[in-house]
């Protein structure tokens, strides 16, 4: 049986390839000619890779057909100490005989006895690559050897090679390692760069270089020019990387380019930051938010991911004429936004009455915004630790850590002021320089708490070294969602860890502002930061003390249901209720009034 995309192939074709069960390898070699002529003919014939495993009896034990890029592996039973016994031999219809990064994964994951790419070229084999496993001191490795011709695959001493790595493998504590080592590339800017090496470092990549180069403009096929293109290869093989980040948005293009260049796995900074983004969601409307700005990124790139697509299933009115599997891709994405964009439309909505209730209560709003790791959440976890509402507030604590895009889901808590005014407190997803502008507008639905905010803190990390630029690139967000007029203050903070000149600079350079310096990680100057949101925050609400008659029981229900009880007492006339109220409740209970104040 053949495995795979089997889709628009003729069945002759097919019997072509299941004729590969009847021919038997020869113990010492890795295939036989007929066999590679075949598999060559077959691939360049329908353009698509055609995928062999063979086992150590030289039976042909499962073929699978791909498409262009990509090919379904067989299952394996991985052992230790050993090799699988199977080696998978593919072809490249592309005509590039290099191993891609997929396949030496696949290579040291699987602990084939070997992996072999055929460049095809009508008809042609344009050279081919042998994958091995190695030890690298105790740690699990692989070597390449290659591009060979034709006849030396063919004679290549296979059983010896194989006896030498299962020996090193029986002599030594292997360590498998499926760390990813990733090569960092901008266009010469190293604090770009080093954002870039913490949004690696929070999705768990190791950095082993970064790679520059001055460029003004861009090249269409490879982002970088043709000869820098090159000199990465080599650079990314004295690096022993097994990944390639690169600081701007590619294309779809320059991405397949560059992967069939390198031979290995290339992304761009937005890639990466919707798989940070992905990892962190943990409520449905977050990981909705980041699932549609996925789809977005995706739907203009289909080139690239096209092999990761589904097709769309049977059925009348699914498919027009002559309808392309790249269309049916496209065309299954918009379906899906559309979907997700009306379950978000739902979430929204939902939000919006619990904002209106909130109003209602005449309880006011303020916002933590700030760069992704300057510490909103350590600060949000303070405040509400140590000034919740009640008790009943104090649920579990956000996630706090050293690391980029720790917090994704917004979360609002209510605490006690220093004027005993209960406020909303919200904690905001970071912002980050060349956000992907499809993660703004995907997570618009929970940033437009902000616009909605009566005030907003700025949180700084005023240690960094770019804290200018990152008060910019928030600038810059807050002007998307029309927040730049609204009231609010710098929080300077991890002032502990700044230099006198670091703070000077900032205060300098955003004079406009007023600031506190604070640290929320040791608890510093946390009494003047509330003394100074008391002070902006909009007076929007009154202390009254009550009398309500006992004959009145309703209006001390509805003072109950719609304001914030402070103290509540029985008095001979009545009760004495002594409340926080919005202007609604003041106007609707002035009679009962004895004592106001402002708040």
């Amino acid at each position: 049986m053949i495995k795979g995309n089997t889709d628009g192939i003729k069945d002759f074709i097919l019997n072509e390839l299941d004729s590969l069960h009847d021919i038997t390898v020869e113990k010492n070699k890795i295939i036989e000619p007929e066999m590679l002529a075949l598999i060559a003919s077959v691939s360049s014939r329908i353009n698509r890779e055609i995928n062999i495993a063979i086992d150590r009896k030289g039976n042909v034990t499962e073929i699978s057909i791909g498409d262009s890029s990509s090919v379904q592996l067989p299952f394996l039973n991985v052992q230790e100490k050993r090799l699988s016994g199977v080696r998978v031999i593919h072809t490249h219809p592309s005509g590039s005989s290099n191993l891609s990064n997929i396949d030496i994964s696949a290579l040291t994951k699987l602990k084939l006895d070997c992996i072999v790419a055929i460049g095809i070229n009508e008809d042609y084999v344009t050279g081919m690559s042998i994958g091995f496993c190695s030890v690298d001191g105790n740690d699990l490795s692989h070597e390449v050897v290659g591009p060979l011709s034709v006849e030396e695959v063919v004679n290549y001493d296979f059983l010896s090679k194989i006896e030498e790595i299962e020996g090193f493998l029986r002599k030594r504590d292997v360590v498998e390692n499926d760390d990813e080592y990733a090569i960092l590339v901008g266009l010469d800017d190293n604090e770009s760069l080093d954002e870039l090496a913490e949004l690696a470092r929070a999705c768990n990549v190791k950095v082993v270089a970064k790679f520059f180069q001055k460029k003004t403009r861009i090249d269409p096929c490879y982002f970088i020019g043709p000869g820098k293109a090159q000199e990465l290869a080599v650079f990314k093989q004295l690096k022993k990387a097994n990944l390639i980040i690169f600081d701007e948005e590619l294309s779809g293009m320059q991405v397949r380019n560059l992967e069939e260049l390198t031979s290995c796995k290339v992304i761009d900074r937005t890639i990466l930051i919707l798989e940070i983004f992905a990892t962190r969601a943990r409520t449905r409307e977050a990981k909705i938010q980041v699932e549609l700005a996925q789809l977005k990124y995706r739907s203009s790139r289909l080139l690239g991911f096209g092999s990761t697509m589904s097709r769309t299933g049977g059925g009348v009115g699914t498919k027009g004429p002559g309808e392309k599997k790249l269309e049916i891709d496209k065309r299954r994405i918009r379906e899906t936004i559309y979907d997700l964009k009306q379950e978000l439309e739902k979430i929204r909505k939902t939000r919006v009455t619990q904002r209106e209730k909130r109003d209602e209560s005449g309880i006011p709003k303020i916002s933590l915004v700030g760069y992704t790791n300057v510490g909103k959440s350590t600060l949000r976890n303070l405040l509400v630790d140590m000034y919740a509402a009640d008790n009943t507030s104090k649920k579990e604590a956000v996630f706090a850590e050293n690391m980029l895009f720790a917090t994704l889901d917004i979360t609002t808590r209510a605490i006690v002021l220093p004027d005993k005014r209960v406020a909303s407190l919200t904690d905001t997803v970071g912002f980050v320089r060349k956000l992907p502008h499809d993660l703004v507008e995907a997570f618009k639905s929970t940033l437009e708490e902000v616009s909605f905010s009566d005030l907003i803190i700025h949180v700084v990390d005023v240690s960094s070294e770019t804290a200018p630029e990152q008060i910019l690139a928030v600038e810059k967000v807050l002007g998307e969602l029309n927040a730049l007029d609204k009231p609010s203050f710098l929080a300077l903070n991890k002032f502990e860890m700044a230099s006198p000149e670091q703070i000077a600079a900032i205060k300098e350079q955003f004079s406009r502002y007023q600031m506190i310096e604070i640290s929320a990680k040791e608890n510093k100057n946390i009494d003047e930061f509330l003394q100074m949101t008391v002070s902006l925050l909009p007076q929007t609400t009154r202390k009254c003390t009550y009398l309500i008659p006992y004959s009145d029981t309703s209006m001390g229900a509805f003072l109950h249901r719609n304001s914030i009880i402070q103290e509540e007492e029985y008095e001979g006339e009545g009760v004495k209720i002594i409340a926080i109220v919005n202007d609604e409740v003041y106007n609707k209970c002035k009679k009962f009034m004895i004592e106001e104040n402002i708040c």
